[in-house]
């Protein structure tokens, strides 16, 4: 599988799943349009995504499968990208406390054909409700004091010590880590048009690795 993204996150995740992947990063635009919600945003940066990696590629991966994704954290209509700065980290945390907020992903998924072209694409949103605990003034220097909130959108990794800013979530937590993981696993065993059951086989090797 080709993923037309650099985030550590998703590669350990499809990885996980058994996936072999060639990491090939999309170069694109990802400024919001006038009038974008965040669900639409990341759809639409995903198809684009995908089809800017498919343009470009010189060859086609032996399962013939290219993923992108876009991740996006967002309130209201305000989406929290990643903080400039230790400060901004806690103004942002400050602004979580207490609150629930959305983790949007968007997903394309395309089965290539042997001269490259889209044979068959499948585009969808998985959104995910995270409520934080009000936080102290102490928690929130504590966190950002161990630095991993200030490559993340939204300002905090569920995956890591961020776990312990979350009361509840809403939906599927591996979405919360950069991508979910098994909607994607049914959506590419549908591209395949039923030549693999993917979600067993992904349950085996998960299985393995356990």
């Amino acid at each position: 599988m080709i993923l037309a993204s650099q985030s550590p996150r998703r590669r350990e995740l499809l990885l996980d799943a058994g996936f072999e992947l060639e990491i090939v990063p999309a170069d694109i635009d990802e400024a919001r349009l006038d009038g974008e919600s965040p669900t639409e945003l990341v759809g639409r940066l995903a198809e684009e995504k995908a089809e800017a990696v498919r343009s470009g590629l010189t060859h086609v991966p032996a399962d013939g499968l290219l993923v992108a994704a876009d991740t996006i954290v967002w309130m209201g209509n305000e989406a929290l990208g990643k903080p400039a700065d230790t400060a901004d980290a806690e103004k942002m945390l400050h602004e979580l406390s207490g609150q629930t907020h959305h983790v949007s992903t968007g997903v394309c998924a395309m089965r290539l054909a042997r001269n490259g072209a889209c044979a068959a694409q499948t585009r969808f949103v998985e959104t995910t409700s995270v409520t934080f605990w009000e936080l102290t003034d102490a928690e929130i220097e504590a966190y950002v004091a161990t630095g991993e909130p200030l490559d993340k959108a939204g300002a905090y990794g569920i995956q890591g010590a961020g776990r312990l800013l979350v009361e509840k979530i809403e939906g599927d937590y591996s979405n919360v880590v950069g991508l979910p993981v098994a909607r994607l696993v049914r959506a590419l065993g549908a591209l395949s048009a039923g030549e693999k059951d993917l979600v067993a086989e992904a349950m085996r090797i998960g299985g393995a690795h356990a």
